[in-house]
């Protein structure tokens, strides 16, 4: 059975991730190893932690000693790793901690994989030589567009925030230890996800809380931010097929094909909020217009045309479609 390490698995995208995986792949033995900072939470994992091949470990990847005998003790065999802040006001605010954990904590990570499951550069153990190291990453490594054009995987890196240099930086640490080492990493450069289980900081979470709650709802300058929105099961799917599938060395694009302004975002969700939840006060004048924050990239859009060629991916949810399953669980959890 192979032992695959999720780091970041009580956080929004890893644990819909292993839900997903478990369920769909039951043979393996899912290691979840997170420091269950602000954004981690463990009742996220509620419905598969009596599982016999699921196992929880409190730790951080800052701390190299912890992961070593993380390695030791389950016989590491991959690594999916979710783990990084990831709030880009926050990393406005106080950048050190994305730069110890996104790059010290993803190097490493690497670097302990590097050395348990090779002998030397291009030479696997032969227990190992299937082992995987699959790093998940951001659209935000390449800055921002214009009205038109799409990120793809050769687009030059330009991050423009603490968060997104960070990420920037793991990307080409883990791209180095493929060229330097041998060692078998794939990475997925993802759009903004939405979903169940993501923390209240983001922006839908955001909106969504706000307006059940009949509070202002803050929108950052003049709202035409534009980000392409992905489905979160939507990007499990894509990490398990470029976990099982991906040629190693390479990158993949995620998006959902699904551009909106921010106000075309909180439009929608204040729509289908009217119908699931009817109020007398329209949500749509709960709308408030904030002060921009510093750095703020004007438009994200994702070529998704590798993943669909090499892997046969495609998102199956729609924004509309995502957005009423994302709303149908909020309303759940607050009831």
């Amino acid at each position: 059975m192979k032992n695959i390490l999720i780091t970041g698995g009580a956080g929004f995208i890893g644990s819909n991730f292993i839900i997903q995986f478990m369920n769909e792949y039951p043979e393996y033995n899912i290691i979840n190893f997170d420091k269950l900072t602000y954004a981690g939470n463990l009742d996220n994992l509620n419905e598969i932690t009596n599982k016999e091949n699921y196992h929880f470990v409190e730790g951080d990847i800052c701390e190299r000693n912890s992961l070593e005998d993380i390695f030791s003790k389950y016989d590491i065999t991959d690594i999916i790793h979710f783990a990084a802040e990831s709030h880009v006001d926050n990393s406005i605010e106080g950048p050190e901690c994305f730069i110890n954990t996104n790059i010290q904590g993803t190097f490493n990570l690497l670097d302990v994989a590097r050395k348990k499951w090779m002998n030397a550069p291009f030479s696997y153990r032969k227990e190992y030589e299937k082992s995987k190291f699959h790093h998940i990453s951001t659209d935000e490594v390449y800055g921002a567009l214009g009205e038109t054009g799409l990120f793809s995987e050769t687009t030059p890196y330009a991050p423009n925030s603490p968060y997104s240099a960070s990420k920037a930086s793991s990307d080409m640490i883990a791209r180095s230890y493929f060229h330097t080492y041998g060692l078998s990493v794939v990475t997925t450069n993802c759009s903004n996800n939405y979903g169940p289980r993501q923390h209240n900081e983001k922006l839908i979470p955001t909106i969504i809380r706000k307006a059940i709650a009949l509070e202002p709802i803050p929108i950052y300058g003049d709202g035409k931010n534009i980000r392409d929105w992905l489905y979160v099961d939507d990007h499990c799917h894509a990490i398990a097929e470029v976990f099982h599938k991906g040629r190693l060395g390479e990158t993949y694009c995620v998006g959902g094909e699904c551009e909106r302004t921010n106000l075309e975002v909180v439009s929608e969700i204040c729509n289908i909020l009217q119908e699931l939840k009817p109020s007398e006060t329209k949500y749509e004048d709960l709308i408030t217009f904030v002060k921009d924050r510093p750095g703020h990239d004007q438009r994200y859009a994702i070529d998704i045309t590798k993943i669909k060629t090499e892997l046969k991916w495609t998102p199956k949810e729609n924004f509309n479609s995502g957005l009423i399953k994302t709303l149908k669980w909020y309303l759940n959890a607050t009831e």
